[in-house]
């Protein structure tokens, strides 16, 4: 019952650190993640389809994969998943005040990708994931014995790189200091394997 607890509140404190890092600082200068979250803020672009909605979409072939092979990875991400998802699209509104108080990209860029990879970090200590690439890149790290933070990041730039050709208002440059941002801070995080 404790461990429990502990992980119901490590996913409901990480959900809020990435919801913040998402929508308060990312959306309102349309800057990109990587990975999962990233191709769902692409989606939000150019659809305006709710970014937690999207990520739900994206991750749930990856989830298949981790329920035929990793069943501890999938019952431990399902619920970072579907909570953060949540969490993601409640905090919404605080794009607006994003818009209003964080005068420049780059301050945007950095802090997001903090809080972002400080929310990831500190389900990934817990093996809880998001889900998508995280979960993706946590399989990965268990097989071949690296931290998972490596992982996320060369998918996160993989991502970068592709939105910033697919939406016209998107910054490479500091969408790719976010994903610095989070590859650091979720390294520092993560455990290692």
């Amino acid at each position: 019952m404790i461990m429990f607890l502990q992980k119901s509140l490590i996913i409901f404190l990480g959900s809020i650190l990435i919801a913040i890092g998402i929508n308060f600082f990312i959306v309102p200068y349309h800057l990109l993640d990587g990975g999962a979250i990233g191709i769902s803020l692409i989606i939000h672009y150019l659809f305006n389809v709710k970014v937690g909605i999207a990520i739900i979409c994206v991750s749930l072939p990856i989830f298949l994969i981790a329920w035929m092979n990793y069943r501890t990875f999938f019952y431990n991400g399902i619920h970072g998943l579907l909570f953060s998802s949540v969490i993601i699209d409640f905090f919404y509104p605080l794009h607006i005040a994003g818009q209003k108080l964080i005068t420049n990209e780059l301050a945007g860029a950095i802090s997001g990708g903090i809080f972002v990879g400080l929310g990831i970090g500190l389900m990934l200590r817990s093996d809880i994931t998001i889900g998508g690439t995280d979960l993706l890149a946590q399989m990965i790290s268990k097989m071949l014995r690296i931290n998972p933070g490596l992982g996320i990041l060369s998918i996160d730039i993989l991502v970068v790189v592709m939105g910033s050709l697919l939406v016209d208002s998107v910054s490479l440059l500091y969408s790719c200091i976010t994903v610095v941002s989070v590859g650091i801070t979720t390294t520092l995080l993560a455990k290692k394997y």
